[in-house]
C-alpha cells in the first residue's frame, strides 16, 4: 500500500495513534467505500472527500467547504494527484462512488 494521508501528515488520528483520544478516529482512516482508491488504505488517499478530516490543525467540515483549500493547499492532495497521473481518480467519481454505495446498503 502506498502512504496514507495520516502517514503523510502524521497527525495520529488513525486507529490507535497518538492522537486519536484528543481529536477522535480520522473518518479518512475508517472510511471503506474507497478502500485502495489511489492505492491507500480505506479513504487514505482520497481523504478531500470525506468531511471532519484534519487540515492545519482544525477539523474540516463537509465536503463543499473544505475541497478548495486541499485543492489549493494541501500537499498531500497534490501528492496523490501526481503520483497517480492518468490513473488519478476525479473527486465527482470518488463523490458518487460514496453516494452509490451508500445506497446499495
Amino acid at each position: 500500500m502506498k502512504k496514507n494521508c495520516w502517514e503523510h501528515k502524521n497527525c495520529g488520528r488513525q486507529p490507535g495513534g497518538a492522537q486519536e483520544k484528543q481529536f477522535g478516529v480520522c473518518p479518512a482512516a475508517t472510511e471503506k467505500r474507497l478502500h485502495d482508491t489511489h492505492g491507500g488504505t480505506n479513504a487514505g488517499r482520497a481523504c478531500w472527500v470525506i468531511a471532519s478530516t484534519l487540515c492545519a490543525g482544525k477539523t474540516q467540515g463537509e465536503f463543499a467547504k473544505k475541497f478548495k483549500n486541499c485543492l489549493n493547499n494541501c500537499d498531500f492532495y497534490r501528492l496523490v494527484k501526481d503520483a497517480e497521473k492518468d490513473c488519478f481518480i476525479l473527486t465527482p467519481l470518488l463523490l458518487k462512488k460514496l453516494k452509490d454505495e451508500s445506497a446499495s446498503k
